[in-house]
């Protein structure tokens, strides 16, 4: 049983609240292993927010949004499953009947949003310059033509001005949003 050598993301289960821990397990096997070659990335998904205590005073937390979870950059082969299952803390991959099955990978449209917010999903800017006629291809403008007023490439987004009732209006979109016509 080889598995596919296709690399993809896949989600495993820890135990709740100890996704750093299984975080940290994972990445000194893959080190002790010498598995560097089959897995890439190991992601622990986290937001900063404000919460206000009872005394009034306001403090920073850092939440989980997906509690129980790790998020793994791998090519599955038996010894990269076995190694990760059998990893403290880790119960099991997502998406695995169990019974030897080899989980299924996330989707593009379901793992993409979470990179981006991480900054580890580097979209290849469209090649585009001020003033040119691009096509917005998703969103709320989808279908629109729009010249490009501005290029921000550590943001990867374009300021464009659509037209929103009659009115010319500025709007920022993502490169993934947007294509040259």
């Amino acid at each position: 049983m080889a598995g596919n050598s296709e690399r993809a993301w896949y989600v495993v289960q820890t135990y709740s609240g100890c996704e750093n821990a299984a975080k940290s397990n994972l990445e000194l096997r893959i080190q002790s292993m010498n598995m560097q070659d089959l897995i890439f990335n190991v992601l622990v998904p986290e937001q900063t927010t404000t919460e206000k205590k009872k005394n009034g005073e306001i403090k920073e937390v850092i939440i989980k949004p997906f509690p129980g979870y790790v998020f793994i950059d791998m090519i599955v082969t038996d010894e990269s499953w076995f190694m990760v299952r059998n990893t403290p803390m880790v119960t099991g991959f997502l998406g695995s009947s169990g019974k030897g099955a080899k989980p299924v990978p996330l989707q593009n449209d379901e793992i993409n949003p979470i990179l981006k917010n991480y900054g580890l999903l580097n979209v290849a800017p469209p090649k585009v310059a001020v003033g040119d006629r691009i096509k917005v291809t998703s969103g709320t403008f989808i279908g629109q033509y729009v010249v490009v007023d501005m290029v921000d490439v550590q943001k990867q987004t374009v300021k464009v001005l659509v037209e929103v009732f009659g009115r010319k209006t500025p709007a920022e979109l993502s490169f993934d949003e947007v294509e040259k016509v």
